[in-house]
């Protein structure tokens, strides 16, 4: 019950979140609070995927470890996200949801004591990045200078656990140091842009971009494509995201200048958030749902009509962002949101 009452608040700030993504985009529609329109972002990276993730690793380490600790840091995250929603003064919702990426590095810290390896280094560095942008939002730095950061500790906590899956293949050490060269790009350029913002942010999109694309070439979901059922269906969420993945890095590098707010700012965003996360999001829900709720997600082939819709809508929806297009980045929206909520 208490893993089912984490997954509910982790539920509850991604459809508040999604609502407030089409209030933003310029949808009629009440706005609910208004404290949770401002509060998009946060909702959805650290309130509802912080919480999960940090859920996920919880449980398996407190499997091992026979202790409750690591579960205060999907406890903190939660309790983050229903104070944003509940309209507690701000720093109440962005000092939990900062603890809660504090407690997701502690467990990394155990994590990588028992068994040191470049997957878990990876997502512990991941769990950091999440920690260092929640860290810049609690002492008032500009939101946009956090979400570089934010999203790395999603793209990096999902190239760690791909790489944890690649193992099967025994990559070589070139294949090895190309990632962990593409990462250290990626992580570098981040650091930069705290002095340096846009020469930072050209540098984090060579390395986003690099990421993206060692996942085509190396991924394991290159020959599961072949296979059938739920095995082909993850593939091939996969593969598509890798893709946003390298030209979301691409718009990162050519129109840094940009990040900080407008269309061209949204399209940089959710190649990332969408093309990448949420499609990883539906490959692999299947498999962790069942693991955090103990309720089975058995696959059906009507999955695929979601991962179309989703990414039909996400190409609506940035070639209207580029093209300075409003309708087509409205409806775009609308109905990458739609598939999202009923997948969900």
């Amino acid at each position: 019950m208490p893993r089912l009452l984490l997954v509910a608040a982790a539920a509850l700030a991604l459809l508040a979140g999604m609502w407030t993504g089409l209030v933003r985009l310029g949808w009629a529609l009440p706005p609910g609070s208004p404290a949770w329109v401002a509060q998009h972002g946060p909702l959805m990276i650290s309130g509802f995927l912080g919480t999960l993730v940090s859920l996920e690793r919880a449980i398996a380490l407190a499997a091992v470890a026979r202790a409750r600790w690591p579960y205060a840091a999907p406890l903190l995250s939660a309790l983050g996200a229903l104070a944003l929603l509940l309209g507690l003064p701000a720093v109440a919702g962005q000092s939990l949801l900062a603890a809660g990426s504090l407690g997701l590095t502690a467990i990394f810290v155990a994590i990588n004591r028992r068994q040191r390896n470049w997957p878990h280094i990876m997502m512990g560095l991941a769990a950091l990045a999440w920690l260092t942008g929640n860290g810049l939002w609690v002492a008032s730095r500009p939101v946009y200078q956090a979400v570089p950061w934010w999203v790395a500790f999603l793209v990096l906590t999902i190239a760690g656990e791909r790489l944890e899956l690649a193992r099967v293949l025994r990559l070589t050490g070139a294949a090895l140091v190309t990632l962990i060269g593409a990462a250290s790009i990626f992580l570098a350029g981040l650091l930069l842009s705290l002095w340096l913002p846009g020469a930072g942010l050209r540098v984090a999109g060579v390395g986003l971009a690099g990421l993206g694309a060692w996942l085509l070439r190396f991924d394991l979901a290159r020959r599961t494509a072949r296979q059938s059922g739920l095995t082909r269906f993850i593939a091939l969420c996969l593969l598509p995201g890798y893709a946003w993945l390298v030209f979301a890095g691409g718009l990162w590098v050519l129109e840094a200048a940009r990040f900080g707010g407008g269309p061209w700012y949204d399209a940089m965003l959710h190649s990332v958030l969408v093309g990448f996360v949420i499609s990883m999001v539906f490959g692999h829900a299947p498999l962790i749902l069942p693991a955090v709720t103990g309720r089975a997600l058995p696959y059906h082939p009507r999955f695929y009509l979601h991962l179309a819709v989703l990414h039909g809508g996400l190409a609506l929806r940035v070639a209207g962002d580029l093209a300075l297009w409003p309708v087509a980045r409205q409806w775009g929206g609308l109905k990458r949101a739609s598939i999202e909520f009923s997948m969900g």
